[in-house]
Formats: C-alpha cells, structure tokens, sequence
C-alpha cells in the first residue's frame, strides 16, 4: 500500500521563522547522521521519515558523508522520497552539507569551490534530486579564502541547486564575514547549524548575537549531547550504545563529573514530569534565536518520545536557576577546532 501522510500532521508542529528569511522551520528537526547508512534495515529508517513527516516534522537534514559508508544515508533518504516523499516533495526541506572527508586525494574535503560543487552534484545523484533546500559549508576551511567557499555557495544557489545557503560550526567572527561575503552577491546567509546543548553552550556568548545582527537563523546539532544528555548513561554504559561503539562519544568523556551532572539534571527533568532528554530538548529552543533542534532517532518510539518535549510547558526561572548550576560547558564540543578558527 503506497504511503498517504497523516491529514493532520501540521496541528501539533510548532514552527518557526528562521532569522529574517521568509522559511520557516519545525522545532525539532530530523538528523540522518545515524540510523539511516547502508549498515543499518531499510525499513527501519523509512519508518522513523515516515512517522516524523506524519508529525510534522517537514526538514531532514544530512550531510555527503553521513552513513557509514559515506553517502549512503542520503542514497537511504532518495530511496524513502521515492518509495514515499515525493509527492509531498514541496512540502519539504532537505539540506545537505560538505566539507568533512568525503573522497581520496586533494580534492575530497575541507571548502574549495572544487569539493563544494562536485559534492553537491553528487548528493543531488544519491538523493535524485534536482536541488535541496538548503547546502552547508560542513566546517571552516581555514587554508581556503572564505571568498572562494562562499563564492562556491553563490554559485550553488545561481545554477538552481540550492534555494538556500548555511554554514556550520564557523566562530561567529567569520560568521559575520561570510554573512557580509554573501550579501555582496545577493544571496543572504539563511542558517549556521552549531552544536549546542547544556552540557556545549559555546554559542551563548557571542554568535547567537552574531547571527541576530545578519539576520540568520540557527539550527543546532547534538542537543543530547550526543547521547549523554539521555537516560543511557545514568548507570553505566550499555553494550550497545553510541560511547560503548565509540561512535562520536567516546567513554572518556562519561567522567564522574560529568556524568554527576547529567543526574542532576535528570532529577529537574522528573520533577518536571519529563525524560532527561526532553528537557534537554525544551532547553535547547528555549531560546527564540534558536530556530529549530536537530535529533536523531533510532526507532520511532525514541522519535515520539522527544518530539514529546513540544507539548512540555515552559521553562520557569527558578527551574532555569536550577540548571545553570550543572549545565555547564564540560569538555564535549568536538568541533571546537573549526568554531573556534578566527
């Protein structure tokens, strides 16, 4: 039986302007980072799009090397928009990105006009798309001239392959300089994808003003924390986790003070009648500068589960005093490199 999307799947969404552009996003978005490479059933990636879409979850983001192998989440995700999608194709944002490793040689990663482009053709191919919605320079090349990697987005958006533009992980420095670099082309910054969570709050000093001052909006990644801001870690790390596989959470990090937080903050959520990653969540776009939230999902009962977070009430003062005392920065941020590079 061919997929019909649920009728009411726009009645719970919340949705919201993405800086001072005319798109707007679900608070919560849908990450394909994990879950959805050839390593893992297709079926079980179909099922998580489907169900988000039929919450109203309309932007599914990835990137070239996203998998493992790299490539096969967005050849998973073209494979889900021809099964299912595609004729809800206009009702959907679907962004890419690139600037990690993708291929060999000199030409396979970082911000050349080179890498960007020829990445771009090839995610529209996996994807059999003729554009996205939105293409990211992934990182901060800093051996690049910015001009070439932002000139490389202009070109994207002139040739039809891409509406928008973002960057990700750029210092809020050079956020203003690639926002002021594509603004002398006419193609304005929509979006910079940082990551940020209470256990990550490099962004609170400086960028989210940054990104208030250009008019762009933000989109933050790894709002768990990459898993740590979940009952997984409360006791111990389960065989079958993200630390235990060491996939981009490494055991190192679970130290007891941090983990001694992260309990912390599990008893505010319960007072709160919430999942520690739902707080987590309502804590991440608790801010209105903050566009929407990134999660992943590895079934649809997790998916569910933290776009439950939307129907939580607002955070109080007191409950915001209560988590400034453990949501502190605590040596996770694995992109410091590329955010911290002025």
């Amino acid at each position: 039986m061919s997929y019909l999307a649920d009728s009411a799947r726009y009645d719970q969404m919340t949705y919201r302007r993405t800086g001072r552009s005319g798109l707007k996003l679900p608070a919560i978005s849908l990450g394909l980072w994990h879950n959805f490479g050839g390593d893992r059933p297709y079926e079980l990636g179909r099922g998580i799009a489907r169900r988000a879409f039929d919450l109203g979850v309309t932007h599914f983001d990835l990137a070239n090397n996203y998998g493992p192998p790299y490539g096969s989440a967005e050849i998973t995700f073209g494979q889900i928009l021809k099964d299912d999608l595609r004729p809800y194709r206009d009702e959907l944002v679907i962004s890419t990105k690139a600037g990690y490793d993708m291929w060999p040689g000199p030409y396979g990663e970082w911000g050349s006009r080179k890498y960007l482009l020829s990445s771009l053709d090839q995610s529209l191919t996996r994807m059999g798309l003729d554009y996205v919605d939105i293409f990211y320079s992934h990182r901060f090349d800093p051996e690049t001239p910015l001009e070439e990697t932002m000139g490389a987005l202009v070109s994207a958006v002139q040739q039809g392959k891409a509406l928008y533009v973002g960057i990700s992980s750029y210092s809020p420095a050079k956020t203003r300089e690639a926002a002021q670099l594509l603004k002398s082309a006419g193609v304005p910054l929509l979006i910079h994808q940082p990551s940020y969570s209470m256990l990550n709050r490099w962004i609170e000093p400086e960028l989210l003003d940054a990104l208030e001052e250009v008019g762009a909006g933000c989109i933050a990644f790894s709002p768990l924390a990459q898993g740590m801001l979940t009952d997984r870690y409360l006791n111990g790390v389960p065989a079958d986790s993200r630390a235990a596989q060491n996939k981009s959470l490494s055991t190192d990090l679970l130290t007891d003070e941090n983990l001694g937080r992260i309990r912390a903050l599990n008893d505010i959520a319960a007072s709160r009648g919430q999942s520690l990653a739902q707080l987590a969540l309502t804590w991440t776009i608790r801010d209105p500068r903050v566009t929407s939230a990134l999660i992943g999902a590895s079934s649809v009962t997790q998916l569910e589960q933290n776009l439950a977070a939307l129907q939580a009430p607002p955070l109080t003062d007191d409950e915001l005093a209560a988590i400034d005392k453990h949501a502190v920065e605590s040596g996770i941020d694995l992109w410091a490199t590329s955010s911290q590079a002025d």
